[in-house]
């Protein structure tokens, strides 16, 4: 695979120690596939400094703090398709970068009935940190590699790869979906890959905007990436108790390899 850059913020910061991680990873930059592919909510990183955000146990295990699998899933369908990758390295409950500024869920009190103590009562400034130390360098990320391709006139077309759970804790009640293929205003490219997948994986149960749907309010990347700049985009969203292995990783990732190989010539 291509080479590895990782990227901070171009200041000094005081969440992120030189101690700690840099936010964003980007595989394989130069990959020469019409797909770009993101994962917002690859890991489970805390910067130093905010401890354990006051949750323990079990919960750093939960889809709460990460999508299970969608990290491993990504890296290797950006090997398989030769793509380029932007993944992102802190825990969504320090920051979630799949959400505008502007929603309760960026730096979340509560997720799936589970209170986050670090994120209760912080100050403007803290909001502040998270924002320009993980979001910002992440989301600037892709758009620098966005741009060189538009510079490049490379045919591109955007997905954003995520996990769900089967069961939430806070609602009860089977999520029976084995693949959500996620979209707002434009279907296009969702409509593409549902066709394919009729092909290559009609055993599954998958479907349009399931378990969630994309929209203003709540997401960030397919609006501001996609719909805003204008090119092809989807969000994936696996069942996570398919992929928290690497057999199921690599079965899925061998078959998202042959749809996106069918699909990428109406991209």
């Amino acid at each position: 695979m291509g080479s590895i850059e990782v990227y901070r913020a171009n200041r000094k910061s005081n969440l992120l120690s030189d101690a700690d991680a840099a936010p964003v990873e980007v595989y394989n930059a130069e990959g020469r596939s019409p797909y770009v592919l993101t994962c917002e909510h690859a890991g489970r990183k805390v910067p130093k400094i905010l401890g354990n955000l006051g949750i323990y146990g079990r919960h750093w295990e939960r889809h709460i703090a990460w999508d299970i699998g969608a990290e491993a899933v990504s890296r290797m369908l950006a090997e398989l398709l030769d793509a380029p990758l932007v993944t992102q390295r802190y825990s969504r409950l320090v920051i979630d970068c799949n959400r505008p500024l502007h929603s309760d869920e960026a730096i979340p009190p509560v997720s799936d009935g589970t209170e986050v103590p670090g994120n209760i009562g912080i100050s403007e400034q803290e909001r502040i940190e998270r924002i320009e130390d993980i979001h910002t360098p992440y989301h600037d990320a892709i758009t620098r590699l966005l741009d060189e391709r538009e510079q490049s006139k490379d045919v591109t077309a955007l997905i954003s790869v995520h996990s769900f759970t089967p069961c939430l804790e806070a609602k009860p009640g089977p999520r029976p979906w084995d693949l959500g293929i996620l979209h707002n205003r434009h279907e296009e490219l969702s409509r593409h890959i549902h066709d394919a997948l009729e092909r290559e994986a009609n055993h599954l149960q998958f479907t349009f905007n399931e378990p969630y749907s994309v929209n203003d309010d709540e997401d960030y990347t397919i609006p501001v990436h996609g719909e805003q700049r204008g090119i092809p985009h989807a969000l994936l969203e696996i069942r996570n108790d398919h992929i928290d292995e690497h057999r199921g990783q690599r079965e899925w990732t061998d078959m998202l390899k042959r749809v996106f190989e069918t699909v990428a010539p109406s991209v």
